[in-house]
């Protein structure tokens, strides 16, 4: 599948009918058969990504280091499913009264 049939079915399933917020795909990387982009940084050292790896789509939230000038993705971190992600965004809002 080319980058651009990858990049639209990300956005795609991620979407779900709401617009995706796209901010950067990841450089291509040979060895690895992953898209990846950006949604959001949390902070300085975290993102909120959306890949698709091994033909499927995922929500990633992970923290990031920097070697070499390059910044790589550590160990420490989630990738939900689709239908983790769509579980959990359908209680944001229990989420969010329980904070208050």
């Amino acid at each position: 599948m080319s980058k651009r049939g990858k990049k639209r079915e990300v956005a795609e399933a991620l979407s779900d009918g709401d617009e995706p917020a796209k901010k950067s795909l990841k450089p291509d990387n040979d060895s690895d058969d992953s898209d990846s982009i950006v949604i959001c940084e949390l902070s300085k050292n975290r993102k909120v990504s959306v890949r698709n790896w091994q033909g499927k789509v995922w929500v990633d939230i992970r923290e990031f280091y920097s070697k070499d000038g390059k910044e790589l993705p550590g160990k420490k971190g989630i990738s939900l499913s689709m239908d983790q992600w769509k579980i959990l965004r359908d209680h944001v809002d229990e989420i969010d009264k329980e904070i208050e």
